[in-house]
Parts: C-alpha cells; structure tokens; sequence
C-alpha cells in the first residue's frame, strides 16, 4: 500500500499528533484512576466530554470518513496514518469520533441506509450525541463466516420479528448507546450471500436485553464494553432493514472493507506505544547495578 501521505493527510496528522501530545496524554493516566475509583464505571467522564469539544472546534473530527460533506475529505491512506496515531491512546479514538464500532455504522448508513435512517440517526451519530453497536456474533456458531448465522430477522406483514442472542457486541455498554445493527437470517432457502438481512434497532425497543458485559483477561474495556444482548420477539417495521431484506451479507462486507484499514491501523498505533514504555522501562530501570536492558540475554 502507497503510504505517501497527501499534503492535506499531513496536516491532519501533524494536528492530531499535537492535540495528543498537548490535551490527551497528559491527563491519561488521571483518566483512568478516576474512572477505576468509579463505583459504577460505565459512565462518561466530564473531561472526555470536555476535549471531544475541543477536538471538534479544531475540526479534527469525524476524520475517517473520505468525503467533505460527512468528514474532512481525506484519503483512506491519509487517514490510515491517523488511525494510527489515534490509537497510541485507548481514549483517543472516541475524542475525535472515530471510534469503532460507529465508524462502521455510520459509513454503512451513509451507503446502504434509507433517507429516513440517515435523518433519524446519522446527525446523532455524527456529533456524537449518540453511541451504537454492532450486534453480528453469536455464541453458538462460528460466526467468522456469516452464512451461520442462526439469529432470525423474520416478515411478518409488515413488521420484521428479531429473535437470537448475541455477544461481543462491542460499545453495547457506554451509556450514550442508543442504537444497534443486528444480523440475522431472513430467507435459509434464499442463496447462502441472500439469506440474511440487517436491521437497525433502537436499544428502547421491546424485547432487547443487554443480559452482562464479558471480560476479557479480567478487563471490560469500561465504558464501551463487550456485551451478550438477547433479542426476544423484538418487532419493528420492515423499513427498519437497512437497504431491504436479504441484503445482510453484502453490507457486512461493505462495512470490512474500510474497517480492516481503521483496526488494523489503531492496533499498530498501539502495539508501537506499548514498545516504547517497555523500552523506556528496561532502560531506565536498574538491577545488578545495570538497566534492565542490559542484563542477560536482553541486548540480543
């Protein structure tokens, strides 16, 4: 992939690196004491609020989107470098509003969603008001390959019927979360790419249940979290598909494509912070009368 970054990517990035080095880092590690002191801690702490603000008044916001109207019109090779950035800090990503997994959601509104979808949630979306989930794996079947699906979207008249249960449905847990995309089968005698649909469904709605929140290595990832959601005779009306019935599977791959690009880059972003702090550790740290570093087989 051609990495030269545009002269637009490279202002963004200088001014995301800055407002890092500047607003975020340095108030990370109080972030987080505060919140772990938090009797309930799925909660949105005013500084966050508080620098989302200032990260959109210097519109370093919405970045991920490669268009002017919904974004900042960068290139997905501008913004793959930002992604980056963004994830050298576990709250960096939210701050700016290109936090998974409405990134997704929004671009898949923007594509597939419905004049009337696009106008109830995407605003919200957009400004942030608002949080939203990706309900698509299930713990019964492998759900890698979305042709498993057992999870049910089904017509009746003119309602779609969602049964099923869900889990790591990532950000179910933050407290703005108001809406979800769910998958499930539509049509089993349609073709194996024809047979499922996506609806999105506002978390209010009769019958969805937000059952716990799942660790992982013993952490929830507070406030965005992990969640199984049950979704029990959950009715809607058919326009709550998104692009119609039978459509599920190509909108999931449509929502991959740049996904892949935003966590991958994010997960780079902070694997390199992590081997700096281990690197400024072992050598800043002394035992036997030399840095950490420099004992054993470590300088090789």
């Amino acid at each position: 992939m051609d990495f030269n970054i545009s002269e637009k990517g490279q202002d963004y990035l200088k001014r995301v690196k800055t407002f890092m080095e500047e607003e975020i880092f340095p108030i990370e590690e109080q972030y987080h004491k505060e919140l772990m002191a938090q009797e309930n801690r799925w909660v949105v702490l005013p500084i966050i609020r508080e620098l989302k603000e200032k990260a959109k008044a210097e519109g370093l916001w919405n970045m991920f989107f490669p268009d002017e109207k919904n974004g900042c019109g960068l290139l997905n090779s501008d913004y793959a470098l930002i992604a980056e950035e963004t994830g050298r800090s576990f709250i960096a990503p939210e701050i700016f509003n290109c936090n998974a997994p409405d990134t997704g959601n929004m671009e898949v509104l923007i594509h597939y969603g419905s004049e009337e979808q696009k106008a109830e949630w995407l605003p919200r979306l957009q400004s942030g008001e608002v949080r939203s989930a990706f309900c698509m794996t299930e713990p019964a079947v492998a759900s890698s390959d979305a042709t498993n699906m057992e999870a049910t979207a089904i017509v009746e008249g003119d309602e779609v019927v969602l049964n099923g249960r869900k889990w790591w449905s990532t950000g179910v847990g933050h407290p703005d979360c108001k809406v979800a995309i769910f998958m499930g089968l539509t049509d089993p005698e349609a073709h194996k790419h024809r047979r499922h649909s996506m609806v999105l469904v506002p978390l209010d709605t009769p019958g969805v249940k937000i059952e716990r929140m799942l660790p992982v290595f013993g952490a929830y990832d507070e406030p965005y979290g992990h969640g199984v959601v049950s979704f029990k005779n959950v009715r809607l009306p058919t326009s709550a598909f998104i692009a119609g019935p039978g459509r599920g599977f190509e909108i999931a791959q449509g929502r991959l494509g740049p996904g892949r690009v935003h966590h991958c880059m994010r997960a780079i972003g902070a694997a390199e912070r992590t081997l700096e702090l281990l690197i400024n550790r072992a050598t800043s740290r002394e035992a036997f009368g030399r840095p950490i570093a420099k004992l054993g087989g470590n300088p090789d």
